[in-house]
Order: structure tokens, then C-alpha cells, then sequence
């Protein structure tokens, strides 16, 4: 029988009853509010900030707002399964943690920690090529469970090598690239403080473990970190690829390939073309491009265009049991969660990410069945009206 996952509201109440209710909320449209009381201001920032004026960021959320859910009655919905395989990983339900780097600065733990509460759940974590842990000790902490590499693409062919093959020899199944941060943007929120968590060697543990990055240092990253931190920084930002750089990829990694930061749709196209095996629709949570359309805005028309040749991921936005549903309605085949299990990160380290991932998968099944769908392959537009 498919997991229940529903069933944590009632193990919620039950503690309420006995006088144990849960640490921090369980609502994900708060845990922004609450991360800043107990995570330090630069740390902060540096999550929850975005490009510019923010414009994107809030045009993601604006976009769901857009579409409102039309329930039906009489559904035998009473048992639900929310189950779904992307790209040959098995998983419980269509979400996935999206990769975000140096988790160091929100908890001790970091990667390991949000390793072991996605573990635990059986959700697929996208390790980022910016993580404060190495690739192996991540992928112990994740045991049996799926896991897929996000790839910030080095400059250094041999190093990019080195990397991608640490990752399939340590169980990474699926390698995502993330083509909209060859640079970063114009960030206020981290400029007006001079935060930089890269210049302190924080999110560095993929590159300071690697063979071939250490053999271009000259001298070891424990004597010298700054000339390693600098190398590093000038090694995967300033570059942007052309669309003929993609055969490099494949001729090293022989799993799936997905490219992250598509938003139009003849990019989408040239995915099909390069020979990709999916895209996801994201603008980064706002944080690159100020003033960009929403992800949700133009994802059915990317799926329209290339839904029945690749897998078509969505990110950027997603909040609540709701934003899943939607985003799959438009026909994304799975979601990224990212900033709300960073504030669980941040509020109680395995628990806490293990307290909002179960949070958002319990709303998203209570909405499934409450909306009368029993199965995420009978959503469609549909199930959707435009406001």
C-alpha cells in the first residue's frame, strides 16, 4: 500500500493532545519569518535574498495565485497513491530537494543533515556542486536512498571530469546542470553586508576533496586557503558555455542529463536537439535575473512543446501542498523544494528538514484527495481555472 502521507496531521494533533506540539510551524508561506529569528543575519540574507528588487521572487509566488484548484466530489478518493518514477528513480512522491549550496552557514550539519531526513522519507536529494561536505560523505549519509548531482560547470575540463566521476562512483544517478548562475547577480541583500560565504572556504567541500582540483594548487588548500578559495572562484564563474559545450557532458556522465535554469522554450527545444534527457523550469528562486517571468508563467507551454519527449521538472515558487498540485496540473512530472527545508535546516537540523518535508508532502496528499484525485497521473489543466 502507498504511504499515507496525510497521516502526519493526526500524529500532529495526537502530540498537541499530550502537550507536544510541533517546534517551529507547519505552515511553509511562515518559515521565512521564522528562519530570521533564529538564523544570523548574513546567513539569512543570503538564502532568502533574491536578484535586484526581488521582482522575480515575488512574481513566482504571484503566479500560483493565478491558478485556483476546482475540487470534485465522489471520487473514491479515500486512498491515494502519490508515487511516480523521473528519469528511473523510483520515488514516493513527485518532489525532490532541490540542490542548494553551503549549508554550513545555516547548520553545523549541513548537507549530511538534510541527507539523512530526505533519506528517511525516500525523497531524492540534489546534492550542489557548492556543498560544504564532500560528494561521498553526502552519499553515506544517504545510504540506499536516490540521490542526483547538480553540477556548477568548472571551466577546467580535467577538474569537471574528476568531479562528475567521484559522483557516479559514489551512487549519484541523475546530473543536473545549472546554467544560470555562470555568474552571480546583482544580490543587495548580500552586497550591502559584503557577504560572501565562498571567500571563507564555506560551500567548498567538493573542490577542496578533489584530486585533480589540488594537484592545480600550489600548495595544499589546508596552508593556503585563500589562493584555493580564489582558484575555485575564478574556476566556475565567468563563463558562459554555448550550446555546443553539452557533447562534453555526456562523453562523461552516462546517466541522465537535465538542464536547470530553462525558461524558454526554444531553449527547451535545443534540450530536445543537445540530446538532453530533461529541463527544469526554473529562474534560480528569483535570484539571478531581476524583473524575469514567473517559472510557473511559461512552464505549460515549455510542456507543450517538449512534454512528450523529455522529462520536464519545475522549480521556483513551491510552497505548499497546493503549489505542488498546480505545478503538476500544468504538467511539470515532478517539483524542486528549496528554501522551506533550508529553514528546517536552519530551526533543527535533521528534524527540522524532516519536519517540513513531511509537512509539505502530507498537505500536498490531504489536497489530492480533498480536490478528489487519487493518483498524480490524473492531474491535468483540468483540475485547474485560471483566476
Amino acid at each position: 500500500m502507498a504511504e499515507r502521507f496525510g497521516f502526519y496531521q493526526n500524529e500532529i494533533y495526537l502530540q498537541g493532545y499530550g502537550g507536544t506540539a510541533p517546534a517551529f510551524t507547519t505552515d511553509a508561506t511562515r518559515l521565512e519569518d521564522s528562519a530570521a529569528k533564529v538564523m544570523a543575519p548574513e546567513p539569512f540574507w543570503y538564502v532568502a535574498g533574491a536578484a535586484g528588487s526581488g521582482a522575480t521572487n515575488r512574481a513566482n509566488r504571484e503566479a500560483f495565485d493565478r491558478w485556483k484548484i476546482v475540487p470534485r466530489m465522489l471520487t473514491d478518493a479515500t486512498e491515494r497513491d502519490l508515487s511516480t518514477t523521473v528519469l528511473g528513480t523510483p520515488m514516493p512522491a513527485p518532489v525532490l530537494l532541490a540542490p542548494v549550496g553551503v549549508q554550513s552557514i545555516v547548520h553545523p550539519d549541513a548537507e549530511r543533515a538534510t541527507a539523512r531526513a530526505a533519506s528517511a522519507l525516500g525523497l531524492p536529494m540534489i546534492l550542489s556542486t557548492a556543498s560544504s561536505t564532500s560528494i561521498e560523505d553526502v552519499a553515506a549519509a544517504s545510504g540506499e536512498r536516490p540521490r542526483w548531482f547538480q553540477l556548477y560547470w568548472p571551466n577546467d575540463p580535467e577538474v569537471c571530469g574528476s568531479i562528475l566521476r567521484r559522483a557516479k562512483e559514489s551512487g549519484y544517478t541523475a546530473l543536473v546542470v545549472t546554467l544560470d548562475t555562470w555568474t552571480l547577480a546583482w544580490r543587495p541583500c548580500d552586497l550591502d553586508s559584503g557577504y560572501l560565504p565562498f571567500l571563507k572556504g564555506e560551500g567548498m567541500a567538493v573542490a577542496l576533496t578533489d584530486p585533480v582540483f589540488r594537484s592545480r594548487l600550489d600548495k595544499a588548500p589546508e596552508d593556503d586557503l585563500p589562493s584555493a578559495v580564489l582558484r575555485w572562484i575564478g574556476m566556475i564563474t565567468g563563463t558562459d558555455r554555448a550550446w555546443d559545450a553539452l557533447p562534453f557532458l555526456r562523453e562523461h556522465w552516462d546517466g541522465p542529463i537535465v538542464l536547470k535554469g530553462i525558461q524558454h522554450v526554444d531553449d527547451a527545444r535545443r534540450a530536445v536537439d543537445a540530446g538532453m534527457d530533461g529541463v527544469v523550469v526554473s529562474n534560480h528562486g528569483g535570484r539571478q535575473v531581476d524583473g524575469a517571468v514567473a517559472s510557473l508563467d511559461v512552464l505549460p507551454e515549455i510542456v507543450a512543446a517538449v512534454g512528450d519527449r523529455i522529462e520536464v521538472l519545475f522549480d521556483s515558487g513551491i510552497r505548499t501542498g497546493a503549489d505542488v498540485l498546480k505545478a503538476l496540473a500544468l504538467g511539470a512530472r515532478a517539483v524542486l523544494l528549496g528554501r522551506p527545508y533550508v529553514y528546517g535546516l536552519a530551526h533543527g537540523g535533521e528534524d527540522g528538514v524532516r519536519h517540513v518535508l513531511r509537512s509539505l508532502l502530507a498537505d500536498f496528499d490531504l489536497t489530492m484527495g480533498l480536490s478528489g484525485h487519487r493518483r498524480v497521473a490524473e492531474l491535468s489543466g483540468s483540475v485547474l481555472r485560471k483566476a
